[in-house]
């Protein structure tokens, strides 16, 4: 295990990102049991308790050896609890600050695109708080007639978002309300910390190969149906289980009936493959617009960037 000065670690973050099944959580907790770092997650389902596997907490691998490495905005909200960027933000800003003043090394650790890029390019959502009423509002639309709005509001805006953007109701709300407030959801603040961004990333036919492989194992060893099933049986409506997408919408459809298991496997194989996709394209924009980003294929090429940042 590396030892690291305080010196040379102030300030200096490491960021880990890649599409679904790229290997980030390996890869995050290896760098972390190595720099003294500490985990903090970038996925925005891994904040809901109970959502374990299908949101590949893999909470298991935070163990090295004899020692768990920690992490941070895992579990600690309800699945019923609405949970939206500027929290995220505001927690994870708290969290870097406290692993920092103890002389540890912050890594974060996901694929949520939007998360990510609004804590490393440090928007300004302090004074961005949600509506209730306006929100009750926008969750009435569809999410054809929410980017419509969003055309309409901010056209050269809406001309950059991806697919994945276009078609998650929840994202298109969140910036509806951040928009109609502040105008801008850009704007961005100085921001204390410096940030080495790695990416993990396969050709397309690899990739596939590993989503679905993954999917496999979850139904088979992990017992991802059974989950989902607690999840209901809990208190969580199947609504709002289905809300949460991939996994948790395909799986909730075939325990009411609606899809045979094959149909299940099938489609939640095809979309979990183009989610990854569309988080490849996301990574791609943030590049273009200016993020250098670090692509590599493993632990050897990580260890020797960090070495050279730290």
């Amino acid at each position: 295990m590396v030892k690291l000065s305080a010196g040379k670690k102030a300030n200096k973050i490491i960021v880990i990102l890649g599409p679904t099944a790229a290997g980030k959580t390996s890869l995050g907790v290896y760098l972390a049991w190595k720099y003294q770092g500490e985990i903090i997650s970038a996925d925005s389902r891994q904040v809901y308790q109970g959502m374990d596997i299908g949101t590949g907490k893999d909470l298991a691998a935070y163990k090295v050896g004899h020692r768990y490495v920690p992490y941070h905005l895992i579990d600690i909200i309800s699945p019923n609890t609405e949970f939206n960027l500027a929290q995220y933000q505001k927690l994870a800003l708290g969290a870097i600050s406290d692993i920092i003043n103890r002389g540890k090394l912050p890594i974060i650790v996901g694929g949520t695109g939007l998360y990510l890029q609004a804590l490393v390019d440090n928007y300004d959502l302090s004074k961005i708080s949600p509506d209730l009423e306006k929100r009750r509002e926008l969750e009435a639309l569809t999410k054809d007639e929410l980017f419509g709005r969003l055309e309409k509001l901010k056209p050269e805006f809406a001309l950059k978002l991806n697919n994945s953007d276009k078609n998650n109701p929840r994202h298109l709300v969140r910036y509806l309300e951040i928009l109609e407030q502040e105008g801008e959801l850009s704007g961005k603040k100085d921001t204390p910390y410096d940030f080495l961004v790695l990416g993990l990333d396969f050709s397309d036919d690899i990739l596939r190969e590993r989503v679905v492989k993954r999917i496999k194992d979850r139904l088979e060893n992990e017992d991802m149906l059974g989950e989902v099933e607690r999840l209901h049986k809990s208190g969580v409506s199947w609504e709002r289980l289905i809300s949460f997408g991939l996994e948790y919408r395909f799986l909730s459809y075939h325990l009411l009936g609606k899809l045979d298991y094959e149909e299940m496997l099938q489609k939640l194989s095809d979309a979990s493959y183009r989610f990854a996709k569309r988080q490849k394209t996301w990574f791609k924009r943030w590049e273009k617009q200016g993020r250098k980003i670090n692509w590599v294929s493993g632990q050897s090429e990580a260890e020797e960037l960090i070495d050279n940042y730290l």
